[in-house]
């Protein structure tokens, strides 16, 4: 039986209610173009608001030398090569603009006392660019955005989790979804879609991502509807997670324990990155710090439970107060541990997306007509390492450009080319797994997932790991068309999680895929069988099914950029085997 279905008609529909998607919807509701934006979680609880550290732009309020190009030719030389110099540039042109929307919205940045919106170092960046509201700059954000969008009376939809975008002739004509609570059907008609559904570093068992977020569904929505995934292997591995409770495993604590002068040490008490990068040490790039906790770990240097320390206790209380109140808290709560006295037990954890959804530099837009894609959910911006930051930024500056490119669209649109047969498999995909009865279980299934990328692909890669990944895979893959699907009273999660296991499934096969065939060590990507840089490989893998990968040219970095870069794309210190 087919549970009852809402039509639902608007010109834009925005899959994911985070900074970007909201961003967006600002930005087409200010156009008075009609949009909808829904979400598969409360959309003040959105991932946004878990980012801590802060957000760039290249004001130059606290370095008058600082400028948008010099924030452009630190993004290119910290991806590595891989980053595309178009995007790149749109980001940190636009990103001052970004900045003053959020200050419009009511953003309470925090202030130098003359007025000015103060800015601190973050790893990597040539100069203090990075924008805050102490350790909580994302929950700011979301709650700025969410009150905008409340004020321009945005229709927004939680707990809607959205299985399909509709596509007829690669055209979009709208989304297929249920309601997580009551299980109620929705046929959503648009002329455009903006997929803003976040990344995929859930498939790995510690993760800074909560539960049930960041599963692939973005992969695997554009996929689905004709698009390609770029990139999938770039993997930012945060060099801080927590290690315990097991259910918190991952947890992160914020750069900004770095920034302010934290100190990592390994078991013998040693500060090790004096080892790997003499001249940063802890401030030195996300890539980095992360492998070398991981050798550290990984030669027998590591603590008990397998981390190192980072210890912020030497600092004044009265700076871990005002500048690290989150992380303060955070320890508090989840292990009675008071870091103003003692040093945090951390290792690497799996953090953000680098890659993601194929999409044009300039519009965002991703080869199927009306279909946009923008965060973590597209791909472009960060190459092999992403700079603490830019991820924020990125939301603002694409989510007005993607909410304008997308208004332009559906104003020009003659007419909508919809069909009932493409709607009809979208329902029948929903009802097959409703009746699903089979023996395995989801969420057995998706730990198994789990422990496959953990241990194939993980901070260091190899071939042999690689290849068994890939068979574990398919048999996960084979086991998963014997699952059994029951909601319940409480809801229809169980079907949420099969669909979770479907894109997770989806990005593990393009991530195993494209590691294999980046044969090199670049950024966050480690191939130990591989150690060295290849000239050859300074592209992007554009993943298009199983097995199915062409090495796509980045365009040329341009003269004036250039000329602000160093010259050492260097793997020294980097692969320490």
């Amino acid at each position: 039986m087919t549970m009852a279905e809402q039509q639902i008609a608007t010109s834009v529909l925005v899959i994911g209610t985070g900074g970007g998607g909201l961003r967006a919807a600002i930005e087409l509701a200010e156009r008075g173009v009609e949009v909808l934006a829904l979400g598969k979680r409360p959309r003040n609880d959105a991932h946004t608001s878990l980012a801590a550290g802060g957000i760039n732009a290249a004001l130059a309020t606290m370095d008058p030398e600082d400028t948008w190009q010099q924030h452009a030719a630190d993004t290119l030389q910290e991806s590595y090569l891989l980053a595309n110099p178009d995007t790149v540039r749109i980001v940190a042109e636009g990103a001052a603009q970004g900045i003053a929307d959020l200050e419009r919205y009511g953003m309470p940045f925090a202030r130098e006392a003359d007025g000015r919106i103060s800015q601190r170092f973050f790893g990597a960046h040539t100069y203090r660019r990075t924008a805050f509201a102490g350790d909580y700059t994302g929950l700011e954000i979301q709650r700025t955005l969410v009150n905008r969008a409340v004020q321009l009376g945005v229709p927004i939809l939680d707990n809607v989790y959205v299985t399909r975008i509709l596509v007829r002739d690669n055209t979009v004509f709208g989304a297929y979804g249920f309601d997580l609570d009551t299980g109620k059907r929705y046929v959503i008609h648009a002329d455009a879609v903006i997929l803003a559904a976040g990344g995929h570093t859930r498939i790995w068992r510690r993760t800074s991502s909560r539960r049930d977020e960041n599963t692939g569904d973005s992969f695997r929505l554009a996929v689905t509807a004709g698009g390609r995934i770029r990139d999938p292997e770039l993997v930012q591995f945060h060099p801080s997670g927590l290690l315990e409770p097991e259910n918190a495993a991952g947890t992160l604590v914020s750069e900004a324990a770095r920034g302010e002068g934290g100190q990592l040490r390994n078991a013998l008490g040693e500060r090790f990155m004096a080892r790997y990068d003499a001249e940063r040490m802890e401030l030195s790039t996300r890539d980095r710090v992360a492998l070398a906790a991981y050798t550290e770990i990984k030669e027998g240097r590591g603590t008990p439970k397998g981390g190192v320390w980072l210890d912020v206790s030497h600092l004044p209380r009265e700076t871990i107060m005002q500048r690290l109140p989150r992380v303060y808290q955070t320890l508090l709560e989840l292990q009675m541990l008071d870091i103003t006295q003692q040093p945090i037990e951390i290792a690497p954890t799996a953090h953000y997306s680098m890659g993601g959804v194929w999409v044009r530099a300039e519009d965002h837009s991703t080869g199927v007509d009306g279909l946009y894609a923008l965060g973590e959910a597209a791909s472009g911006l960060h190459g092999a390492n992403r700079l603490g930051g830019n991820s924020l930024i990125e939301l603002l500056v694409f989510g007005r450009i993607v909410g304008e490119e997308a208004a332009k669209y559906s104003v020009n649109r003659e007419s909508q080319q919809r069909s009932a047969e493409i709607v009809g498999e979208a329902r029948a995909e929903v009802d097959g797994l409703l009746a699903a009865d089979g023996p395995e279980n989801v969420r057995a299934l998706q730990r198994a997932l789990r422990d496959t990328l953990t241990a194939r692909a993980g901070v260091v890669r190899d071939e042999a790991g690689l290849l068994a990944g890939i068979a574990e895979l398919g048999e996960i893959e084979a086991r998963t068309a014997q699952i059994g699907v029951h909601p319940d009273i409480a809801g229809f999660q169980d079907l949420a999680h099969a669909f979770d296991l479907k894109s997770s499934a989806l990005a593990a096969r393009a991530t195993l895929d494209a590691a294999l065939e980046r044969r090199e060590s670049r950024g966050c990507h480690n191939r130990s069988d591989y150690p060295d840089l290849d000239e050859s490989l300074q592209v992007n893998l554009v993943w298009s099914g199983p097995g199915e990968i062409t090495r796509e040219r980045i365009p040329a970095i341009p003269a004036e950029i250039r000329a602000l870069m160093r010259d050492d794309i260097s793997t020294e210190g980097k692969l320490v085997e």
